[in-house]
């Protein structure tokens, strides 16, 4: 299922979740490998993305001004938090096998669910400064975490779609060490452009950044992030899950949560 040494439960989740060996091709390896991230189009099919989007705003509404405070809250965006209780529609997205493919290539051990939530940059905002969603890593430590952007709208140049940069998953420096202005654009960045429906994977200690939205309309995103097992979750889902959650799901998903 892996070139990685294999992990007996976590195998035995994966199986039954769909995982297989072939679910990642040798090109998408390679692309996790070498540019840390890859684009899976089309993992979202137009039922599912209907009701993804319908869910996304009938929670907005329902939460207002209190949305996302789970987590936290980001001046100039929308947000989402704690999804995996907030509805079934999201149950396929922490159990889907190709984002577990992508994620047991890259961590290469037991990990589990970080967190699930949504964002979105309102008209005029959304730029951030590059970043990777953990401290440098040291030469010779392992990847520790991977996250995933499920594109419920088209990701356009002028949308506030996600910039990367190629590579600088095995650079083992930050951003704010080698360049003057992280805000600024980076000469090997790339958007990642797609329609709505496509999943960006990406090594999350890969340099990456929301920028800005100057359109009129919203673009919106769910963020699926795993980690490596033994760190702790954003969420603590022993904590946050509700029993309604527990009894819906599977035994492979309750692995994922770290809720058996």
């Amino acid at each position: 299922m892996s070139d990685h040494q294999p992990v007996t439960r976590m195998m035995k989740v994966m199986e039954e979740l769909g995982v297989t060996s072939t679910t990642l091709s040798n090109e998408e390896k390679r692309l996790l490998d070498e540019q840390g991230y890859v684009l899976f189009p089309n993992l979202i099919d137009d039922v599912w993305l209907k009701q993804l989007r319908a869910k996304y705003e009938e929670l907005m509404a329902k939460e207002g001004q209190s949305a996302g405070m789970e987590v936290h809250q980001e001046k100039g965006t929308r947000r989402l938090s704690d999804l995996v209780n907030k509805g079934e529609v999201f149950d396929g997205i922490y159990t889907h096998p190709k984002l577990l493919a992508a994620v047991f290539h890259i961590i290469g051990r037991e990990f589990k669910l970080y967190s699930l939530n949504g964002r979105d940059a309102i008209p005029g905002e959304g730029h951030q400064s590059l970043h990777a969603d953990w401290g440098r890593l040291e030469e010779g430590e392992p990847f520790h975490v991977v996250n995933s952007l499920w594109m419920l709208d088209d990701f356009t140049s002028e949308n506030g779609a996600t910039r990367v940069v190629p590579g600088t998953h095995r650079l083992f420096k930050s951003p704010e060490e080698t360049m003057s202005h992280p805000a600024d654009e980076h000469p090997e960045q790339v958007l990642a452009l797609a329609p709505a429906g496509t999943v960006l994977v990406f090594n999350a200690h890969l340099w990456h950044g929301g920028t800005r939205n100057v359109t009129q309309n919203t673009r919106r995103a769910l963020h699926c992030c795993f980690s490596a097992r033994e760190f702790s979750q954003q969420l603590n889902q022993r904590e946050y899950l509700r029993l309604e959650t527990f009894r819906r799901i599977s035994p492979a998903a309750r692995y994922l949560l770290d809720v058996e």
